[in-house]
C-alpha cells in the first residue's frame, strides 16, 4: 500500500535530515569520500537572497524528512528555461511506498507551473532501480552524451598554465 507523504517546499531546519539522505545517497553510489559540503553549506546556498537551488521534502506526520527532491533551473538555448534535478532520494527504508513518485510528480507540475521547456536529470548507467522508476514516465533516456566535468584544482592549473 503506497504511503502517502507530505510534499513541501524544504525549511532551512530540514537541512540537517536532507544531508543525512545525501550521505546515503553518497555511500549508495559508492562515494561518500566526495561529498563536501555540509547541512550550513545547503542552509547558506539554499535559503539566502539568491538560492543556488529549490529543495522538496517528502515529511511524515511527524516532520521527519522521508526523502528530498532538490533542483534548480538552468537555461537551454533551443527550449529556454529547463528544471534541472540535481538528486531524487527516499530513504532505503522507505521506498516503494510511492514516495518517490509523489516527489517526481510534484517535480513535474514544478515545471509545468514554471513554463520550463524540458525537464532533466542523469542516472548513473549502473542504477537499475532509478532507470526502471523514470522509465515508468516514459523519460527519454540518453546514450549519446558525455558529460564534463572540472574542479577547482583543474581551475588553477589551467588558469596558470596560460597557453589555452
Amino acid at each position: 500500500m503506497p504511503k502517502q507523504a507530505a510534499i513541501r517546499k524544504a525549511l532551512k531546519s530540514d537541512m540537517p535530515q536532507v544531508m543525512e539522505l545525501i550521505r546515503e545517497l553518497a555511500i549508495y553510489e559508492k562515494a561518500e569520500e566526495e561529498v563536501a559540503i555540509t547541512a550550513d553549506t545547503l542552509i547558506k546556498d539554499g535559503f539566502s537572497d539568491h538560492p543556488l537551488f529549490n529543495c522538496f521534502v517528502a515529511t511524515d506526520e511527524n516532520n521527519v524528512v522521508l526523502g528530498f527532491a532538490l533542483y534548480y533551473y538552468k537555461y537551454s538555448t533551443w527550449k529556454g528555461k529547463a528544471l534541472y534535478l540535481e538528486d531524487l532520494l527516499v530513504s532505503e527504508k522507505q521506498r516503494g511506498q510511492g514516495i518517490g513518485k509523489q516527489l517526481f510528480d510534484t517535480l513535474v507540475a514544478e515545471a509545468k507551473h514554471q513554463n520550463c521547456g524540458r525537464m532533466e536529470w542523469q542516472v548513473l548507467d549502473w542504477n537499475h532501480p532509478a532507470i526502471n522508476f523514470y522509465e515508468k514516465y516514459q523519460a527519454k533516456m540518453e546514450d549519446d552524451w558525455l558529460n564534463g566535468k572540472l574542479f577547482p584544482a583543474d581551475f588553477d592549473r589551467i588558469l596558470a598554465d596560460g597557453s589555452i
